[in-house]
């Protein structure tokens, strides 16, 4: 069996028995499942990693003094804040086992497939949230990495055809992820949630020769949305947009040989792909893998899209 090769499994380290790692691994299918050969320990500043831990021990604490379903999905996300995947993964797998049909969990372990890059295990995961939470309400989700103003702009629903679309078009199934993330357009409640899955959708459009989808689409973004942090996103179809000189951008988020912004880095490079310049695109998309931000969603599509 290859999962990864730091693979936490043995530690017990939340508790555990042997028993129910086995259950834990079959519910999730995880045995022949093969996923990131090697997962590197993620760049994290000095300052963040500092509150990071804090935050972490907290959560501990936390579900140690009320082992609800709320402090197990913190405890989860604040381990994979750190870049500790895998024990999010088990953390999520417990719930899962504790509260089946709580959609929280799989669209929480979901998102750690992503970034463990078990692409297969996280539709599986997103899809059974959709179907959990299809005739929910839609809840705020808060946010663990709080924004500037500490508004959350993304929902519980939206998350998941969000992660959803991202894992198809990671796959290059460009059909699946354009219904996910027009199902997300949908959903979006403010100006940051629909230019963050308008940046997907565009391209996607683009990719399927749609183009005047992709044109009406672009029709609706504004200069002066009131954007509270996806402003990476807004500058990418402004790009599209002609309004963005890409060979300027290209000049701001480059720092030496290193990239600042893998976000604006993969939009960029799509930018030169779905316009022809293929070879552009990927000197764009090495760059961004030679880099650091290896558990960001731009550094993983621009892995894919490597040729």
């Amino acid at each position: 069996m290859k999962i990864m090769s730091n693979n936490h499994f043995h530690r017990n380290s939340h508790g555990y028995s042997l028993l129910s790692l086995l259950v834990i691994m079959l519910s999730s299918n995880l045995v022949g499942q093969h996923c990131a050969n090697d997962i590197p320990e993620i760049y994290i500043s000095d300052k963040a990693r500092a509150v990071y831990e804090t935050k972490l021990a907290e959560a501990k604490a936390n579900f140690k003094k009320d082992p609800s379903t709320d402090n197990l999905i913190w405890l989860g996300r604040r381990e994979a804040y750190l870049g500790n995947y895998e024990d999010a993964i088990e953390i999520y797998s417990k719930g899962i086992i504790q509260y089946p049909k709580d959609a929280r969990f799989y669209r929480h372990r979901g998102h750690r497939y992503i970034s463990s890059r078990c692409f297969d295990l996280a539709i599986k995961d997103f899809k059974k949230a959709v179907g959990l939470n299809r005739y929910e309400p839609n809840e705020v989700e808060p946010d663990g990495l709080p924004n500037a103003l500490g508004i959350p702009t993304s929902t519980l629903q939206g998350n998941i055809y969000y992660h959803l679309g991202l894992t198809y078009y990671i796959q290059g199934k460009y059909h699946k992820a354009r219904y996910a993330y027009e199902k997300c357009m949908k959903l979006a409640e403010n100006p940051d949630s629909y230019v963050a899955a308008a940046n997907w959708l565009y391209v996607i459009y683009r990719h399927l020769g749609q183009d005047r989808r992709a044109g009406k689409l672009l029709d609706t973004i504004k200069d002066d949305m009131n954007l509270i942090e996806n402003h990476s996103y807004h500058t990418i179809l402004k790009i599209h947009q002609g309004k963005v000189d890409p060979v300027e951008l290209e000049k701001e988020i480059m720092t030496g040989q290193s990239l600042n912004n893998t976000t604006l880095a993969f939009g960029l490079g799509n930018y030169y792909s779905i316009n022809g310049d293929e070879k552009k695109a990927q000197v764009l998309f090495k760059k961004i893998t030679d880099g650091n931000q290896w558990a960001a969603f731009g550094y993983i599509a621009a892995e894919a899209r490597l040729k």
